[in-house]
């Protein structure tokens, strides 16, 4: 393949499409240099690599040990974290947003629409979260960050602390897809269901151009009548052609079922009203007892702080200093278990924790997962601490200028 030729990833992708066709989809994934071999189960996972490596071996390819990994549960592909449970977002990327200031700057702005460009499969109705900040960017050189512009950075950052993950559909299942049009945008999601429980598993958003804002809707169902009847207008024909070749089936929107989906409509999946309306009491009831743990790390020490805040009213607090080296997420973990070991020692029985480590949190609440020896250790005491608690809670509060 000649040096410079512009049209070398494309020529490279269907000799990798041609090399793998038998393993494509069923144990491999490939986009240009990017190889995932994938297994079902770990016992299977030798045979997969073998035959991985005897294709590689009949076209003479040759992989760079160095950027190779072999026999793990999860792993960055694309860009993204895969694992078994499904896709989820690079915690880098997440991260990155979490410590971004407020834009001042046109460029800032630019920046912060592209990085969530990249995250818009995870994000739902990205475009109407969106929609202050393209606004702002339309002002010409001059940006005017306003208040919705705020309110929109803030929101964006709650929602994307929350680590979304994106479930892996099964062959041959029905998928169900719910729309939502909004005067700026229309979005969709696409969700799979698993033992009651309705899963996303893509994000979709498009603005509307002015022209089709100023659209109006006279015909009544005209989903139901593409896919049932599209001879009584000829104006969907054609609509009723182009989604002929898919399996489509149209349905009503029900109760509320499915309608917490739809509301991302709601903005994220349930899996019925009586769940919804479980998480939503369990989000409203007051604990007893609070406790805020907080650590840090740098060149002159680590330490930590502790509040504990009683039913009465009445507040413990404990500033620790570690007289051995950790990292910032050690010395969160420190702090979070010190602060369980002195409200366990008070008598607390129901807890609300608030910590200041994303990381820490998500993986208490199994959202991240711990890859070092030391965390690993850490997250099993913290659990096994909070399992002395009849009920607890643990958030990750933002921080808001």
């Amino acid at each position: 393949m000649p040096f410079g030729l512009k049209n070398a990833g494309a020529t490279y992708q269907r000799l990798v499409n041609k090399m793998f066709a038998r393993q494509i989809g069923r144990n491999m994934e490939v986009y240009v240099d990017d190889m995932l071999t994938k297994s079902i189960t770990a016992d299977k996972h030798a045979n997969d690599l073998r035959e991985t490596f005897d294709v590689l071996v009949k076209y003479g390819m040759k992989l760079n040990p160095a950027k190779c990994v072999f026999g793990v549960p999860s792993g960055r592909f694309l860009g993204y974290q895969v694992n078994q449970r499904g896709i989820e977002v690079n915690p880098e990327k997440i991260q990155a947003l979490a410590r971004m200031v407020s834009p001042k700057t046109l460029k800032d702005v630019q920046k912060l629409t592209g990085c969530l460009a990249s995250l818009s499969r995870f994000i739902a109705k990205s475009t109407d979260r969106c929609l202050p900040f393209f606004k702002a960017l339309k002002k010409g050189k001059g940006i005017e960050w306003n208040e919705d512009c705020e309110k929109a950075f803030q929101a964006l950052k709650d929602y994307l602390g929350q680590a979304p993950l994106l479930s892996k559909p099964e062959t041959a299942e029905t998928l169900y897809m719910y729309l939502s049009v909004s005067e700026a945008a229309t979005s969709s999601v696409l969700v799979r269901q698993e033992d009651g429980i309705q899963k996303p598993v893509y994000y979709t958003s498009k603005a509307l151009l002015p022209a089709e804002t100023r659209i109006r809707v006279y015909t009544n169902c005209p989903l139901k009548l593409i896919l049932q009847k599209p001879e009584v207008s000829g104006r969907l024909t054609k609509w009723a052609i182009e989604l002929s070749e898919f399996d489509v089936e149209y349905l009503p929107r029900t109760a509320i079922k499915a309608q917490a989906v739809a509301d991302f409509v709601a903005e994220f999946t349930e899996p019925s009203v009586e769940v919804a309306r479980m998480m939503v009491e369990q989000n409203k009831k007051i604990f007893k007892w609070q406790l805020r743990v907080d650590g840090s790390s740098n060149t002159h020490g680590s330490g930590a702080g502790i509040v504990l805040t009683t039913p009465e009213g009445d507040s413990v607090e404990c500033a620790l200093r570690f007289d051995f080296k950790a990292t910032n997420n050690q010395a969160e973990y420190e702090a979070l278990i010190a602060g369980l070991k002195i409200s366990t020692i008070l008598g607390a029985d129901e807890v609300e924790i608030f910590s200041d480590s994303q990381v820490v949190v998500n993986q208490v609440l199994d959202e991240y997962q711990a890859r070092e020896e030391s965390m690993i250790t850490y997250l099993e005491l913290a659990r096994e601490l909070l399992e002395r608690f009849k009920e607890y809670r643990i958030v990750h509060p933002q921080r808001r200028k």
